[in-house]
């Protein structure tokens, strides 16, 4: 990222393309592995959080599993040399901490004490749908045209759709504070992923991603203690599978699945990295479906299935634009 301050004097060549174009072309095998890590992880997560949370509060679950991780992934790098991050660099990950880890991962975690995980999962699916319209609203962004704005259209009828879904017995699938939470961690995300690629950040990318679960890592237990979480709340208090989930999250969910995820942000285009937002929640569904016997009501089938087709839509459309 040090390429960033010769760029404000070279008006010929944008400071953007060079936030994210790295100094040498990635291997294959690395970006599919990332790719797949993305995939079939973070599938996985929204189970993880579900056992974490039933006797983890929350915030203070998210809060802890990103600063351990990215404790651990910052001691390495400062082990192996990574230079002092500068002030503005710290700014801008707690922007991104806010944004991806505050609002869009901690939400999603609070969220999941009141909407089941397949239901939450198929909500988040819509992420590439808001990150079309932020990406059009910010200052010299692109219009969607053609089929990529009638995907707009046909997603975001799928979102309605889910959250008016009912089940069988005619009650809401969605608690009325977890759909707003979802929808709000959904927008964050999709700005916090956007902003990553103009953000200033230290040239080194696992360096940049350990700070920003820092920095997420803090703000969610600041907020866990805001909401009153510790309250009535001790270690006593955390059953054997909520503390293997609280691992697996803190291993798999952030450590890998979280660094693959800002590094395709670097190394690949905001249409390819989105596409994990349909693979994921057909990984959500059938998890949450075989291990906690979720129904899925047929409204809330068939939006998932409008949101998913809409998403496909702009992803490839777009990129082939």
């Amino acid at each position: 990222m040090s390429a960033l301050t010769p760029c404000r004097r070279e008006r010929a060549v944008p400071a953007p393309e060079i936030a994210r174009t790295p100094p040498a072309a990635p291997k294959v095998w690395m970006v599919a592995g990332a790719f797949a890590a993305v995939y079939v992880i973070w599938g996985s997560t929204y189970l993880g959080i579900r056992l974490a949370i039933e006797t983890i509060p929350p915030f203070l679950m998210a809060g802890a599993r990103f600063i351990v991780a990215g404790g651990v992934l910052y001691a390495i790098m400062r082990r192996r040399g990574a230079p002092r991050p500068q002030a503005i660099h710290w700014r801008d990950a707690f922007i991104l901490g806010a944004l991806l880890l505050l609002v869009g991962n901690g939400g999603v975690s609070w969220a999941e004490k009141r909407v089941p995980t397949n239901i939450t999962a198929l909500t988040v699916a819509g992420t590439p749908l808001w990150m079309l319209v932020l990406d059009w609203l910010r200052p010299g962004g692109r219009r969607p045209h053609g089929l990529v704005f009638a995907g707009l259209g046909l997603g975001f009828v799928g979102v309605v759709l889910i959250v008016a879904s009912r089940d069988a017995q005619g009650h809401g699938v969605m608690d009325p504070a977890g759909a707003v939470m979802l929808l709000s961690a959904s927008v964050c995300w999709a700005g916090g992923s956007i902003f990553s690629r103009h953000a200033r950040q230290p040239t080194s990318a696992l360096q940049a991603i350990s700070m920003q679960m820092l920095a997420g890592g803090v703000l969610m237990l600041l907020a866990s203690l805001l909401l009153g979480e510790t309250r009535n709340w001790s270690l006593h208090d955390v059953s054997a599978q909520s503390a293997e989930a609280f691992v697996y999250l803190t291993v798999f969910g952030s450590l890998v699945g979280f660094t693959c995820y800002v590094w395709l942000l670097r190394v690949s285009t905001p249409a390819r990295v989105s596409t994990y937002a349909y693979v994921n929640p057909l990984i959500a569904v059938v998890v949450g479906w075989i291990v906690l016997k979720e129904p899925l009501p047929a409204g809330a089938l068939l939006a998932g299935a409008f949101i998913l087709v809409a998403v496909i839509l702009i992803t490839v459309k777009g990129r082939a634009r």
